[in-house]
């Protein structure tokens, strides 16, 4: 997983989409920003023309947003373009959404962030329209206080019945867990450890019995942060750029920190509390000796 704000451009998206394929990982997927909480600015491909490119020029990665804010397009709008790249990629995209956060982007670009209790109102109601427009075969009616339909119909139909799965990301139990038990096909945990994986994931089940689902229908992931060394000299050459120690990073319990050894321990951990697929966040997006090497050691 890498982060689209953070100097993303053409020439190195095409490079880590390659390097991703190559290498064997499961998936490649990425922020989607206007610009980072803080400046500088950096450069920035837009999400949704980095990932129609993504389809038609990748054969096995699975892909997509993590997440993609309903605060920066209409939801019919996100809805049609996904279903467009997930039929162009062979139903490789999962449809990541979010309800926003960031608040320098939405001032800069003028999209309004709102206030929580709002955000996710709105939120609700963008999933609302979402999900029903790629799940109905006939057109669809919706009111809102954000979003209005008259008999919309998502045309073409998705190749997927009822088109990419679903996903929303975030930990909070009293917002963000219900929605996920409500509309989405996969939740992904953020920065978690896997005690708290495990109790939001045991939160998720209980919500999803509730709401007469399996909770088996619903996959659980996680993303986080990725601090990978050859060895101890490298892995703490990579932490002391981070202005801080290995041993610090690891005592956080919520990255992925060590050799490949030290890192599989660690994805084991997760994969018991629950895990099913993980997303590394790899911040260097020139280091495609070290995606290699983190590739050999680990996958």
């Amino acid at each position: 997983m890498i982060e689209g704000q953070d100097g993303l451009t053409w020439p190195r998206w095409q490079r880590l989409a390659a390097a991703a394929e190559d290498l064997g990982f499961a998936g490649l997927y990425r922020s989607d920003h206007f610009t980072n909480a803080n400046p500088p600015d950096k450069d920035s491909l837009e999400l949704w023309v980095s990932l129609t490119w993504l389809a038609g020029h990748t054969q096995r990665l699975e892909f997509g947003p993590l997440v993609s804010p309903v605060s920066f397009r209409h939801p019919t709008l996100t809805a049609r373009m996904a279903a467009a790249v997930d039929d162009l990629s062979g139903g490789r995209l999962t449809l990541g959404l979010g309800a926003g956060w960031q608040a320098r982007e939405h001032e800069h670009f003028g999209w309004q962030l709102l206030d929580v209790p709002a955000r996710f109102a709105r939120f609700e109601e963008g999933l609302e329209v979402i999900t029903r427009l790629l799940n109905s075969d006939t057109p669809v009616d919706f009111d809102g206080a954000y979003y209005r339909l008259r008999e919309a119909s998502l045309l073409p139909r998705p190749a997927r019945p009822g088109g990419p799965p679903v996903l929303i990301g975030g930990n909070g139990p009293r917002r963000t867990l219900p929605l996920v038990a409500r509309y989405a096909s996969e939740w992904n945990g953020v920065f978690l450890a896997p005690a708290d994986f495990a109790e939001r994931n045991r939160q998720l089940d209980t919500l999803l019995r509730a709401a007469d689902r399996d909770p088996a229908s619903v996959r659980r992931s996680l993303m986080v942060g990725c601090v990978f060394g050859r060895d101890a000299a490298d892995l703490a050459a990579r932490a002391a750029r981070r202005g801080t120690t290995a041993d610090k990073l690891r005592a956080t319990g919520k990255l992925a920190v060590g050799d490949g050894a030290e890192m599989a321990d660690q994805l084991a951990a997760w994969s018991a509390a629950g895990v099913q697929r993980i997303m590394l966040q790899w911040l260097d997006l020139d280091d495609l000796d070290g995606l290699a090497a983190l590739a050999r050691a680990v996958l």
